[in-house]
């Protein structure tokens, strides 16, 4: 089977106020470094941190790292009052944020401008090794459109400036506004594709091409094909069935037998799927035609049902889908905790997805 590498974005949060913390030097140079097999680095902003595997060749590697990545960076927050969490967006806004000293994200700032006041966003990235270069570009073509499927199970920011948002997923809504924040075009190949690149290049509304945010593209430092339509995870189960749902799709050679879906059906798809998650209705890539998206997704795991197994996936796909559609996505479990506890009930979930062997407050 194919390598892949997994990327995690989380905040630093104050542990009584769940306000985004501006990490100091002494505590960045605590948290970031060499972790569990991986790499946790700093992000855009100071008061987020993200992780990095080192190329996997199996699911159980994948689950010791994410674990052992995310327990390291509790510990290490901890004695500065301050917790980890694994979630899309923070509940409220940052006073004042605070760019990340690096040249690039000094250039992304200044892009940006006003937005970058409200970017705190968090996401999940999952890189699955194509080496030849026209087939990374043909995967790219044939999972495109079940993105939207995909955001449906995985949305996790449900907050915006202190209250629910009305949104499964508002880290996408506010990645939308961005040059690059949906759907890839259509590629005929190869060359296509970069021209398409360096035609989004020329508009300097990005500063290189590897700041292009689409849901799903081409790596620009590896060998792979990067799912990046979901939400950073609530926890490792729900971060591995994206990760198992992202390879099977990039390894299923037979999905684009359907109709063609144009970029306004998906991206329309990508909103309802933010909006509503597993409630919404989203375009059927296999027919074309609305569709709610728990069929969608029933179809999605006929279709890649092969490639599941080959990872020896299926078993766990099957079985923590049906937990996400008992107990809900990561969006709705907060929300839940929100309601049922106030602050402490969601200062306890975020605690709980960051430790290992850490259960969920009910």
């Amino acid at each position: 089977m194919a390598r892949f590498g997994i990327e995690e974005e989380f905040f630093l949060l104050d542990e009584d106020t769940l306000v985004p913390l501006t990490m100091n030097q002494g505590l960045r140079d605590r948290l970031v470094g060499q972790r569990a097999g991986g790499a946790v680095t700093p992000e855009f902003l100071t008061s987020q941190l993200e992780t990095a595997s080192s190329p996997l060749e199996t699911t159980a590697d994948a689950v010791a790292q994410l674990h052992g990545m995310r327990t390291a960076m509790a510990a290490g927050a901890a004695p500065d009052g301050a917790i980890v969490a694994a979630t899309g967006t923070p509940f409220v806004w940052s006073d004042e944020t605070v760019v990340s000293p690096s040249a690039h994200y000094d250039e992304v700032a200044g892009i940006l401008g006003g937005l970058t006041r409200t970017h705190e966003v968090n996401g999940l990235h999952v890189h699955v090794e194509v080496h030849d270069d026209e087939e990374r570009v043909r995967a790219l073509n044939r999972i495109r459109a079940w993105m939207p499927a995909l955001l449906a199970i995985t949305g996790n920011s449900p907050f915006a400036d202190g209250r629910p948002s009305g949104f499964a997923s508002w880290r996408s809504i506010l990645t939308r506004r961005l040059p690059t924040g949906w759907t890839p075009p259509h590629a005929h190949d190869y060359t296509d594709y970069r021209a398409r690149v360096d035609g989004l290049l020329a508009l300097r509304g990005i500063t290189e091409a590897s700041s292009i945010g689409w849901t799903a593209r081409l790596s620009e430092r590896y060998p792979t094909v990067e799912v990046r339509v979901c939400d950073t995870q609530l926890d490792v189960d729900d971060a591995m069935l994206a990760v198992a749902l992202s390879r099977a799709l990039v390894a299923s050679d037979d999905l684009d037998d359907g109709p063609e879906i144009g970029l306004d059906a998906i991206d329309a798809s990508l909103w309802t799927a933010s909006r509503f998650g597993q409630e919404a209705r989203i375009v059927d890539p296999t027919t074309g035609d609305a569709a709610p998206a728990r069929d969608v997704i029933d179809r999605m795991l006929s279709r890649i049902a092969p490639a599941l197994a080959a990872q020896g996936d299926d078993a766990f796909a099957t079985a923590q889908l049906a937990h996400v559609r008992e107990q809900g996505t990561g969006a709705q479990r907060q929300l839940r905790a929100l309601e049922k506890r106030g602050l402490t009930g969601l200062r306890d979930l975020y605690r709980a997805t960051t430790a290992r062997g850490g259960a969920e407050p009910q």
